[in-house]
């Protein structure tokens, strides 16, 4: 993420990123456009379909002026709640989505969200904003109580669907600190820039499913496509009779066996 010229410890404050969408200056900007970081809907379609059905409740982590819930409202979700720390950007969307029913604007800092009861979503969505809780002053501690929100919020097997930067020796041991047990799958994913460069006619790089390790780790041998790639983790809260987290170390192996 460009800080336009900011430290990037003011990704965890309230007043940075309402200075940010108050003007046209960032990508991010105020200026009545909207803007994605990360990946598009269209790129995280297949693994939302395949894990995360219509009808669940998910709430949106620092949804900014994306349009992903836009997307998945128009594709069939329901019930999208879009919380984010900046109130500019909230009466943003709420304005440029009061027609649309079926997403919900509010207010809030991801390290307290005590409005929201235990185990009352299905689904956790997550598009950089771990990774920008990672460059704030309280970090890591400010993103250990993220975590632990959200492990409180989802229900038994619901969904945190994480798209980071961050490798799996910087997230594994962070999302096994959350309070919380997980099964995680892991994929990888080029960045829309690096297949915008691929030579017309080349194969297209594609996401693609990772086993890793038994201890969290990508395979020594594996080569990322993309250097930028972005890694998302696809973690299911595990009963917690279970008592320990684990990985998907064979990509045939699905969360409905877990």
């Amino acid at each position: 993420m460009s800080g336009g010229g900011r430290k990037s410890n003011d990704y965890g404050a309230a007043a940075y990123w309402d200075a940010r969408y108050s003007s046209g200056s960032s990508p991010a900007g105020g200026d009545g456009e909207f803007f994605d970081w990360y990946q598009k809907y269209s790129a995280l379609r297949p693994l939302l379909r395949a894990h995360v059905p219509a009808s669940s409740r998910v709430l949106m982590l620092g949804c900014g002026n994306s349009l992903l819930s836009e997307d998945m409202a128009k594709d069939g979700y329901q019930d999208i709640v879009n919380i984010d720390i900046s109130s500019v950007v909230i009466e943003q969307m709420r304005e440029k989505h009061a027609e649309i029913k079926q997403l919900t604007y509010m207010q809030m800092d991801v390290r307290d969200m005590s409005l929201f009861d235990d185990e009352s979503f299905d689904c956790v969505l997550d598009k950089g904003t771990l990774d920008a809780m990672m460059c704030a002053d309280d970090t890591p501690h400010g993103a250990s109580k993220m975590l632990a929100e959200v492990a409180r919020l989802l229900r038994p097997r619901g969904i945190y669907l994480l798209i980071t930067y961050g490798a799996p020796k910087e997230r594994i041991p962070l999302l096994n600190k959350g309070g919380c047990c997980w099964y995680t799958a892991f994929f990888v994913s080029p960045t829309p820039g690096y297949q915008s460069k691929m030579d017309k006619g080349a194969p297209q790089p594609a996401m693609e499913e990772v086993a890793l390790t038994e201890d969290g780790q990508l395979p020594p041998d594996y080569v990322l496509k993309d250097p930028e790639s972005h890694f998302i983790y696809v973690c299911q809260k595990s009963n917690p009779a279970h008592g320990v987290n684990s990985v998907a170390t064979d990509p045939e192996e699905t969360m409905n066996e877990k």
